[in-house]
């Protein structure tokens, strides 16, 4: 049997970007140590953390020169991965809001299955990822969105795959669809694990 020509097209792909932010030791240590002052003022709040910190609100509203820099990195993050995914369209003539927040993992803490309703883009940027050697500890693990595809699993394809787990590197910032079911992995070292996560949405321009 031959063909006269084929092609292949990838169907329904949920994108996962990420970026590894240069030079990013200074701003880390910035922002434990900022993390660690707004912890101290506040007990945060129970989101999808499980025996961690949260803290409450925006941390774009924080006053920190750290903070500041991460915005600038989390907005051309933002900025970049639309412009990966569609050439149609200029991100930077819609309007983009941002939201962020901290999460403080110690030993045993981590964070349960969710999605981030709402927004468009969801990223989150590694401050302090502790190093392991084996296990699944520091892993955040993506799933699939798509419900009806067991029968695909004996096919071992990786397009068809349940679920995608990686382990980011600090300083990188991971960039996925909003929709998508994530969570991260208990924390088995006896150091925090602390990253910042952001969702991004956004709207039309107004019109002038």
């Amino acid at each position: 049997m031959s063909f006269d020509d084929t092609s292949k097209e990838t169907l329904f792909g949920t994108p996962l970007l990420r970026f590894q932010v240069t030079n990013h030791a200074a701003l880390d240590a910035a922002l434990l140590e900022e993390g660690a002052r707004q912890r101290e003022a506040s007990e945060g709040v129970n989101k999808s953390n499980r025996g961690g910190w949260h803290s409450a609100g925006n941390i774009f509203d924080w006053d920190a020169d750290c903070v500041r820099t991460l915005y600038a990195a989390a907005e051309a993050s933002v900025y970049e991965a639309t412009r990966r995914v569609s050439a149609k369209v200029d991100p930077a003539t819609l309007r983009l809001k941002i939201s962020g927040w901290m999460n403080m993992n110690p030993p045993g803490g981590f964070n349960a299955p969710h999605t981030h309703p709402g927004a468009h883009w969801s990223g989150v940027y590694y401050v302090s990822q502790p190093a392991v050697e084996e296990g699944t500890s520091g892993m955040i693990e993506f799933l699939d969105p798509r419900s009806d595809l067991p029968n695909w699993r004996i096919l071992r394809a990786k397009a068809f795959r349940p679920k995608r787990r990686i382990r980011p590197r600090v300083g990188e910032i991971v960039m996925f669809p909003s929709y998508l079911v994530h969570w991260v992995y208990p924390n088995e070292t006896d150091e925090e694990r602390v990253s910042i996560a952001f969702n991004a949405t956004f709207r039309k321009a107004k019109l002038t």
